[in-house]
C-alpha cells in the first residue's frame, strides 16, 4: 500500500508539473481574453464554465483512448501539432487584420449575435487547440505511458494520479480564464485596444513555433 500510495504521489507531482507548461493557464487567460470583451459577468462565467468542461473531457479521453484514436486515423503527434499551430496562426491573423472598433457595437442585437458567435468558438479554437493541443494531447499520452502496468490495481491507482492532476489543471484554467478579465478595466479604452493587438501578434507567433516544431519534428 505505500508503494502504491508513493507511485501516486508521484504521477499526480509529475502531471501537474508536465501539464501546466503547455496548458499555461496564465499565459492563455490572457489570450483568450479578448473573446470575452462583450460579455457580460454571467455570460464569460458560463463560457469559462464549458471551456473548462471541455477541456477536461478532451483531457480524459486522451487519457484513455488517445493513443488508439491517433492510431485509428493514422495520425501523428508532430502532425496534430503542426495542424494546430497552423488553426492557431490563423487566429493571430484574423485579429490582427481586424480594423473593426467591438465599442462601437453597443446594440442589443449584435451583442447578441456576438454572444452566439463566441458560442460556436468555445470548443473551437479556444479549448482546441488553444487551451488544450498537440502539446497537452503529447504529454497526456507520455503520461498514459509511464503509467501503465500490469496489474489492474496499480494501473487504476495511476490512471487516477493522472486524471486529479488533469482536474488540478482544470480548476487553474477556470480560476485564471474567469479573473484575468479584470486587468482589462484598468487599461482603459485605448490600452485595451493595444494591449488586444499585442496578444494578437503573440498567438500568431505561438501559433507559428508549434507549426514550425511540428515540421522540424516530421523531417528529423
Amino acid at each position: 500500500m505505500a508503494t502504491e500510495l508513493h507511485t501516486f504521489i508521484h504521477l499526480l507531482f509529475i502531471g501537474v508539473v508536465a501539464l501546466f507548461p503547455v496548458v499555461n493557464p496564465i499565459g492563455t487567460a490572457f489570450v483568450v481574453m479578448p473573446y470575452f470583451a462583450q460579455l457580460d459577468e454571467a455570460g464569460k462565467e458560463q463560457a469559462v464554465r464549458k471551456i473548462t468542461m471541455y477541456a477536461f473531457f478532451i483531457c480524459t479521453v486522451t487519457l484513455i483512448a488517445g493513443a488508439w484514436i491517433l492510431k485509428l486515423f493514422g495520425l501523428s503527434i508532430p502532425v496534430v501539432r503542426l495542424a494546430g499551430g497552423i488553426m492557431i496562426c490563423k487566429m493571430g491573423w484574423e485579429f490582427l487584420s481586424s480594423d473593426k472598433d467591438d465599442s462601437a457595437d453597443s446594440s442589443k442585437d449584435v451583442n447578441t449575435t456576438k454572444h452566439r458567435s463566441i458560442e460556436n468558438q468555445l470548443f473551437y479554437p479556444l479549448t482546441f487547440p488553444l487551451t488544450t493541443g498537440a502539446g497537452t494531447i503529447s504529454v497526456l499520452l507520455t503520461l498514459s505511458a509511464h503509467g501503465a502496468d500490469a496489474d489492474l490495481r496499480q494501473l487504476a491507482f495511476n490512471m487516477t494520479a493522472i486524471l486529479l492532476a488533469i482536474i488540478v489543471m482544470c480548476v487553474l484554467v477556470y480560476v485564471f480564464f474567469l479573473n484575468t478579465q479584470r486587468i482589462e478595466r484598468y487599461l482603459g479604452s485605448q490600452g485595451e485596444r493595444i494591449f488586444n493587438r499585442l496578444i494578437a501578434f503573440f498567438i500568431f507567433c505561438v501559433g507559428l513555433q508549434i507549426a514550425v516544431t511540428g515540421l522540424k519534428t516530421l523531417f528529423t
